[in-house]
């Protein structure tokens, strides 16, 4: 599957991308252009995993659903893959979660990523109107709440090593960052 990827000539349209089908490689669709990183670390799927044990339960709690790792369309031709969201009841046969039923979207940074995860993804999602953004920062340990305020995030509330998180919306969840990264 990955000789398909360098084989392609010119942007990618959504319907050749969907056409992939599931690789071993995160691949993502950014107007036009892949963007492919390899499987995450053991580490970085550990605090996926703890972390989606907390929002999972408080997610079902209201109503909602928490997914790990699916395709979220942010706008035609934009198809990231965020670490985690917690959404409206959805079709869970779906290759694709629309942007509206994204209550709140998790990223996880990982070293190689930083950017994309602190700049371009956060840009696309506060663009296509998710709510809230939960950024993990794997090195030190902290967490970054961000909610929407008009086109951009704001930073609402931030724990580090010690301190507490606590979500009132769209679940309520009380996180600490020792409990993810350790």
């Amino acid at each position: 599957m990955t000789a398909a990827v360098f084989d392609h000539n010119g942007p990618w349209t959504e319907e050749e991308y969907l056409a992939l089908g599931e690789t071993q490689q995160r691949v993502e669709l950014f107007d036009g252009s892949l963007h492919v990183t390899p499987a995450p670390t053991p580490r970085h799927q550990r605090i996926s995993r703890k972390l989606g044990n907390i929002l999972e339960a408080a997610a079902e709690a209201v109503g909602l659903e928490l997914l790990e790792a699916v395709n979220v369309r942010l706008r035609p031709g934009r198809i990231p893959i965020p670490d985690l969201v917690v959404t409206e009841p959805v079709d869970l046969d779906e290759l694709i979660i629309e942007a509206d039923a994204v209550r709140l979207v998790c990223e996880i940074i990982s070293p190689s990523n930083a950017a994309t995860d602190k700049v371009l993804k956060m840009h696309y999602y506060a663009a296509a109107g998710i709510e809230w953004y939960l950024l993990v920062e794997q090195e030190t340990g902290s967490l970054r709440l961000y909610r929407r305020r008009g086109g951009h995030y704001t930073e609402q509330s931030v724990a580090k090593r010690g301190e507490v998180l606590e979500l009132s919306a769209p679940v309520r969840a009380t996180i600490r960052p020792e409990d993810l990264v350790s």
